[in-house]
């Protein structure tokens, strides 16, 4: 049962959240935390409890959760569970339940003229073994391709990621692969790199299809140091000078870019498809 830690609990209001599934929890954690997401005037401890399948297990989460309202933190209860036993437990405890499939799943139904299936995990299993594979492809193409090792299959990139050291390329592209099936390729620029009006020769071909992150300089210190501590290579100097070298370079070949240092992986994910005209289903393109 994962807990987050809480630092600030005597300034704001607390409240327990429980984010409860049949499955992985990845659902009920997705959804809930994007609804906790609206009142960041609160507080949350916060605890994601997957594979509750029976009833027994049920009672082990609901016993929990009455601690937690006993206690005064008037937990709230985000769950994706099918098994109607399983929710009658949890739905008897003292707390505010968000029944997260439920009234969606009876509203689909209906549409489709078809009852959903008993099976539980549907979302998180293998599902389409032609997408999975593409998916696990795509993985093992980020990891050929970080940081600009390998030039092998290059021109089948769906992106390449272009940034100097430490700015979010790995993350990213490894969101990308994972999470739409994407070809992503990412390339660090360095001091060789310049002084250059151009893109480095391995990928100045493929432009169209770069996308560039930069950040600040003081963050992207701050992580350089962690590291490399006192370094030239963390130094606020020679970070300034880098993140201004891209950036000229991005406009001068009119690579679209964005900041890394206050955006998630996913938001940058989401950016970076927009940006390039990309969807869940990667195009595939020839060497031009």
């Amino acid at each position: 049962m994962a807990e987050t830690t809480i630092t600030d609990m005597t300034t704001r209001s607390v409240r327990a959240a429980y984010f409860v599934s049949d499955s992985t929890g990845i659902t009920a954690e997705t959804l809930g935390n994007a609804l906790l997401a609206n009142f960041p005037g609160m507080v949350f401890v916060k605890h994601t409890v997957p594979f509750v399948d029976s009833v027994d297990a049920a009672t082990t989460v609901a016993e929990q959760i009455a601690q937690d309202a006993a206690n005064g933190l008037e937990p709230l209860v985000f769950t994706t569970a099918k098994n109607p036993a399983v929710r009658t437990v949890l739905t008897a405890v003292p707390a505010t339940h968000i029944d997260l499939l439920s009234g969606h799943l009876s509203e689909l139904a209906e549409a489709l003229g078809t009852p959903p299936s008993e099976q539980l995990g549907q979302f998180h299993t293998l599902g389409d073994a032609t997408e999975y594979f593409a998916r696990m492809r795509a993985v093992e193409y980020a990891i050929e391709h970080d940081d600009g090792q390998s030039s092998r299959a290059l021109d089948l990139a769906d992106v390449i990621i272009v940034a100097p050291s430490r700015c979010g390329k790995t993350p990213t592209t490894m969101y990308l692969a994972l999470q739409y099936g994407l070809l992503v390729a990412n390339y660090p620029l360095t001091d060789d790199d310049f002084p250059t009006d151009e893109l480095p020769p391995l990928i100045r071909k493929y432009t169209s299809r770069c996308f560039g992150l930069t950040t600040t300089a003081l963050r992207l210190s701050q992580v350089r140091h962690e590291r490399r501590p006192d370094s030239r290579y963390s130094s606020l100097a020679q970070c300034t000078t880098e993140l201004r070298r891209a950036e000229r370079l991005y406009a001068r070949n009119g690579i679209p870019f964005l900041n890394s240092s206050t955006k998630s992986v996913e938001e940058m994910s989401a950016v970076i498809l927009h940006a390039l005209g990309l969807r869940r289903s990667p195009r595939r393109k020839s060497s031009s």
